[in-house]
């Protein structure tokens, strides 16, 4: 990944915006302190380049859990719907290229690596769904077990009639109503 750095005044206003919804939302986060949170990301500019890109592809990130084995906040796209900024994308670059037709410009696990953040796995999508009602509209790709991919599967959720799905499509496709949602572990 290439060293990305904001500078001094786009750091002020991203913490400024994280703060901001992390006491908006202070369910999504029980037992965490903004200013722990705040130090850690002061000293690691790589990771505020990640979440100043979850933001501006309409992320809307927010710290949701802490790793105390690890010592390591992470942050998930809390935006209601699947962000804007990432949708109509297919699973990854294998399933783009293979593409014979209207292949899209990039996919999701491209956007993903290029951010410095990971896909969301099934586990921590339900868990983010346990925070609030997100997807009603939109589905998400999230991380894919090997297994299910090599045979030119991707799995995706949403949520529907008050329920959690996780489902799969061929890894090629793509959608308007489909993005993909981020984690970002500091």
């Amino acid at each position: 990944m290439a060293n990305h750095e904001l500078t001094q005044d786009q750091q002020q206003e991203l913490l400024e915006t994280l703060k901001t919804r992390f006491e908006k939302n202070l369910e999504r986060h029980e037992g965490i302190v903004w200013e722990d949170v705040e130090k850690k990301l002061t000293a690691n500019p790589q990771a505020l380049w990640s979440l100043s890109e979850m933001e501006v592809t309409g992320g809307e990130p927010d710290v949701v859990r802490l790793d105390a084995g690890k010592g390591q906040y992470h942050f998930y796209d809390c935006a209601k719907e699947s962000p804007k900024g990432r949708r109509s994308v297919c699973f990854d670059q294998i399933a783009r290229e293979g593409r014979k037709k209207f292949p899209p410009v990039t996919s999701a696990l491209e956007m993903a690596e290029l951010m410095g953040v990971e896909l969301l796995t099934e586990e921590d999508y339900r868990y983010l769904q346990t925070l609030g009602e997100f997807d009603l509209k939109t589905s998400s790709w999230i991380a894919t077990p090997f297994e299910i991919r090599k045979l030119g599967g991707a799995l995706f959720g949403d949520r529907r009639y008050n329920t959690v799905f996780a489902y799969h499509n061929g890894a090629d496709s793509y959608y308007a109503s489909r993005g993909w949602r981020g984690v970002l572990k500091i």
